[in-house]
């Protein structure tokens, strides 16, 4: 069984590119979301103003990183079909853009009628937009340094972990050029995992 407590074997890689990515800090502080502090997260940013909800959501929903989100435009939304294109910003050198399903729900009620095709779903600066994220963490009650629009990232790649994706398809979702990447998510301990254990509990 893997260890999560390890940096070595989160994010452990030796090549310098994947090394930099981890779920643990040097402090051993978790970088991500759990389940439950996703589900408060949810609750809370369901609050908030539509501009808002929209963020954290496509946050949540997506895995995409910030500066992708605030890019998303109406014109990127396939209202009807529950898809979003999010441009790859980290592909300095190609036009990448990856498509990503979610749910329908998240899309009722913040389409706006009046929206230009070309406008921003969301109209501020990056430095606004990680604040208003962490303000719904901090009304949701989740505290450290995994309370960001980062954490919300990494607890998508995890919550695909957990939720049997195959792996080919959350590297798609989340953008990443190499799988070695996508797969330091799949060495969480899981449901299924954490049933084989409870096996030796009884």
């Amino acid at each position: 069984m893997k260890s999560v407590h390890s940096n070595k074997n989160i994010g452990g890689n030796t090549h310098a590119n994947h090394s930099a990515m981890r779920l643990y800090s040097n402090d051993y502080e978790r970088l991500y979301l759990n389940r439950n502090e996703r589900e408060r997260f949810y609750s809370q940013v369901m609050k908030a103003s539509r501009e808002i909800r929209f963020l954290g959501l496509i946050l949540l929903y997506t895995g995409c990183r910030l500066s992708e989100a605030l890019n998303i435009t109406a014109g990127d939304i396939q209202w009807s079909e529950g898809i979003v294109a999010i441009r790859s910003l980290k592909k300095r050198n190609t036009k990448h853009i990856r498509e990503v399903p979610v749910p329908f729900d998240f899309l009722n009620g913040l389409q706006k009628p009046h929206l230009g095709s070309k406008q921003k779903m969301v109209g501020m600066s990056r430095t606004t937009a990680w604040r208003q994220i962490k303000t719904i963490m901090c009304k949701a009650g989740i505290t450290g340094t995994h309370a960001t629009p980062k954490g919300l990232r990494h607890s998508f790649g995890v919550h695909c972990a957990f939720s049997n994706i195959p792996m080919p398809l959350c590297q798609r979702w989340m953008g990443h050029a190499d799988m070695r990447t996508t797969a330091i998510y799949y060495q969480i301990v899981g449901k299924e995992e954490r049933e084989m254990a409870e096996r030796m509990w009884k």
